[in-house]
């Protein structure tokens, strides 16, 4: 097994597992009589942990991406999160921080059903309607006027009062982190992609009273000027960030915000029928944004793994860590960026190692990931809260 804590390998390894947890790592006796599932050479790891998925959300297949919003329903989109969720597990990731939905709260009711234990699937820990600026990122852009024309119960608030709306009432209906677009972005209409969109003020409101809900807030930001905006206003993740600056990053590692890099988008093509301009906005952010990771990787700023699935497919979560490696992260730091650092950025205890006392969220792989880290694209085996979910011969 990996102790991803310290990136070395230990053999053998064997786990006791009580009641959904971990009971013991290599104890000196074990039970005869309990049941033993036997891996051979395998090598163990804790579930990983996407923090930055769109579980719900089919931005990849089918040719009808930029009219969804008006084209499905909320139970649509749930019942796409559990296909894409089982996807996850299956790959996987046993814990997954979903960064919004469309109004409806979709990701909230797919956490309850999966806690509840009437589907399976990844822990998630939704962010309900993203907050938006009217005509922002996170608004539904391109239709006439009168198309969803969203409130700030679904997410789009502008000043304070309204913004106070929005934070409380995506708490009032369980989501357990905030999403703001602090920027403009890639697939959204009539912007430009580096365009910070609330105020510095307003990202304070936002921080604030996400704080008063106990939530963190995550930051989808691009151009400097909101990431750092974002930082300074107190958010605990900076998404994308595809424009880093030294004095950002600095800032970044005096406050221990968090980068979710989402970098595996940059080697695939985008989804069918893209628009042209979402592919010249994406032709302009790749390379900076390859900067920006090598940047923060060289200069020790806290990473946790996103893949932005959803935009990409969710059964290929795993190669995020071959993109990350692939750009000067060493394997054990991509490996800690999904576990432990995955782990702190929830703010969670108990989960992100194979230690006593922690959940029993495991998976196997063939090959060793320090040495070669994308046999993390085919996880073997997978366990959750102490049930086998997926089991390779």
């Amino acid at each position: 097994m990996i102790d991803v804590a310290t990136g070395k390998l230990i053999r053998p390894a064997t786990l006791v597992i009580k009641d959904g947890l971990i009971s013991a790592v290599n104890p000196g006796n074990t039970d005869p009589a309990l049941p033993v599932t036997d891996l051979e050479d395998q090598i163990l790891l804790p579930g990983l942990m996407d923090m930055h998925s769109h579980v719900t959300l089919d931005y990849y297949t089918g040719d009808h991406w930029t009219t969804a919003p008006v084209m499905e329903t909320p139970a649509d989109w749930a019942l796409h999160g559990v296909q894409f969720g089982q996807e996850m597990l299956h790959a996987g990731f046993t814990t997954v921080r979903d960064a919004g939905t469309f109004p409806g709260f979709a990701d909230v009711a797919l956490m309850r059903a999966i806690d509840a234990g009437r589907i399976v699937g990844p822990s998630i820990y939704p962010a309900g309607h993203y907050i938006s600026i009217t005509g922002g990122h996170c608004d539904v852009t391109g239709f006439a006027p009168g198309i969803m024309e969203l409130k700030p119960e679904q997410g789009i608030a502008n000043g304070k009062a309204e913004i106070l709306r929005a934070v409380r009432y995506q708490a009032k209906h369980g989501v357990k982190v905030i999403k703001v677009c602090a920027t403009a972005g890639v697939f959204s209409k009539g912007d430009s992609p580096g365009a910070q969109q609330y105020s510095d003020e307003e990202l304070k409101v936002i921080v604030e009273e996400a704080t008063r809900h106990g939530l963190k807030v995550m930051a989808h930001a691009h151009g400097s000027d909101g990431i750092m905006a974002a930082v300074k206003a107190g958010v605990a993740s900076i998404e994308h960030g595809s424009t880093l600056t030294p004095e950002i990053v600095r800032e970044m590692k005096k406050r221990g915000t968090y980068l979710v890099p989402t970098v595996y988008l940059d080697d695939i093509p985008l989804p069918p029928n893209t628009p042209q301009w979402t592919v010249d906005k994406n032709n302009y952010l790749t390379p900076l944004h390859e900067a920006s990771f090598r940047l923060a990787v060289k200069e020790g700023v806290n990473i946790a793994l996103g893949t932005d699935s959803g935009v990409m497919r969710h059964s290929e979560v795993g190669r995020e860590f071959y993109a990350m490696v692939k750009r000067g992260m060493t394997e054990v730091d991509a490996l800690k960026s999904a576990t432990i650092n995955a782990a702190d950025l929830l703010g969670v205890s108990d989960r992100g190692q194979l230690k006593p006392g922690l959940r029993a969220d495991i998976i196997a792989v063939a090959d060793n990931p320090l040495e070669e880290i994308r046999t993390l694209e085919r996880v073997t085996f997978v366990m959750k809260g102490g049930k086998i979910i997926k089991a390779d011969p």
